[in-house]
């Protein structure tokens, strides 16, 4: 299973993101701009994805993503079981989600170097 620590490893590599505790939920932000949330108990992680893609990937494989609750599906934003990610998909997931927040050139940059 993928904690939370192991993703905080992949945020403090990431440039523009940091972390903040909003409600008791660990979130991590670019500017304003929410790319990753986590459950009370850091067993679901929220995250930024293209609206237009959500369903195909819920659909694809139900028992590892899930859509958000009826009042965020107005975001890009969807959720897996971390019990069901390894740290390579992880780590996937989280550069992408960051990627819909930064500027191209940024996440381009970011992506040459690692």
């Amino acid at each position: 299973m993928v904690t939370l620590d192991e993703v905080r490893q992949v945020v403090a590599q990431l440039p523009r993101a940091y972390e903040a505790l909003v409600r008791g939920h660990v979130k991590f932000r670019v500017g304003r701009i929410v790319f990753l949330a986590f459950s009370r108990d850091e067993t679901v992680m929220g995250f930024a994805f293209p609206k237009e893609y959500r369903q195909m990937l819920v659909d694809s494989e139900p028992d590892k993503f899930m859509l958000p609750s009826t009042s965020d599906m107005r975001y890009h934003w969807v959720h897996v079981r971390l019990a069901a990610v390894d740290a390579a998909e992880m780590r996937d997931l989280v550069l992408d989600a960051w990627a819909m927040c930064v500027p191209r050139k940024v996440s381009a940059g970011f992506r040459l170097d690692h």
